[in-house]
């Protein structure tokens, strides 16, 4: 069987969204994802950083999990890595929606559906995750920050931040203040700061085999004491 690698396909949602949005994405099928058709595989949702933003998805294999796996055989994951179109934020609505659709049409392990993203993409998956609790096994936010509002929601789900201790970007301070607050609440949070590296911590944080070894660490788990408060529809850092 010809080697499987990642494809280009899109995505019409009208699920959540009034009108109609097209969403563009990559995904990808391991080697051997059509050779037994019982196994069901994690998945990952890869977000990436607002340089790669527009209507090409080449940009979204320039950086992070798509660059590796376009030239990497044996990756154990299903990849879907969305684009986000030039000139706004991560939909989360978009987002999900996108989730639901690739859960439902691939043999997908829902207990073992992973986060992670850089930069703009690290925002977003602090974000996603807050607002959809229940929907991830664990998450890695790079480059990231966001607000600590709300952070308790997701101090059942297992988070490993990274960030550049010279970042002139996004300043370090803005995961270890969220990873503080998530400490504070009980969660389940560890955060590696890479000494004297500025923004692009991703060229060495997908590289390292123990990252994806602890996504697969990591099944969902329930949400204990779930915090019910709906979270406003703009939370933004004031800060950014």
């Amino acid at each position: 069987m010809a080697k499987r690698t990642s494809y280009q396909s899109e995505l019409s949602i009208e699920k959540i969204i009034q009108k109609k949005v097209q969403g563009r994405y990559l995904l990808y099928l391991p080697f051997d994802y059509h050779s037994d058709l019982i196994k069901k595989w994690p998945l990952i949702m890869f977000l990436h950083g607002a340089g790669e933003q527009g209507d090409d998805l080449a940009l979204v294999k320039k950086h992070g999990i798509p660059k590796r796996i376009d030239k990497k055989r044996g990756f154990p994951f299903v990849v879907v890595s969305p684009q986000c179109p030039q000139g706004y934020w991560w939909s989360n609505d978009l987002l999900i929606a996108l989730l639901d659709e690739i859960i439902a049409n691939y043999r997908i392990d829902k207990d073992r559906v992973y986060l992670t993203g850089i930069s703009m993409g690290g925002y977003a998956t602090w974000e996603l995750a807050i607002e959809y609790p229940d929907r991830f096994a664990a998450i890695a936010p790079i480059c990231g920050g966001g607000d600590p509002y709300l952070i308790e929601r997701i101090r059942h789900i297992p988070v490993w931040a990274f960030h550049g201790e010279k970042d002139r970007i996004v300043k370090a301070y803005k995961s270890k203040r969220l990873v503080h607050a998530l400490k504070k609440a009980g969660g389940d949070v560890k955060l590696t700061i890479y000494a004297g590296m500025r923004h692009d911590i991703w060229r060495v944080t997908y590289k390292n085999k123990k990252l994806y070894e602890w996504f697969l660490s990591h099944q969902r788990k329930p949400q204990e004491n779930a915090d019910i408060t709906e979270i406003p529809s703009t939370v933004t850092d004031s800060s950014t």
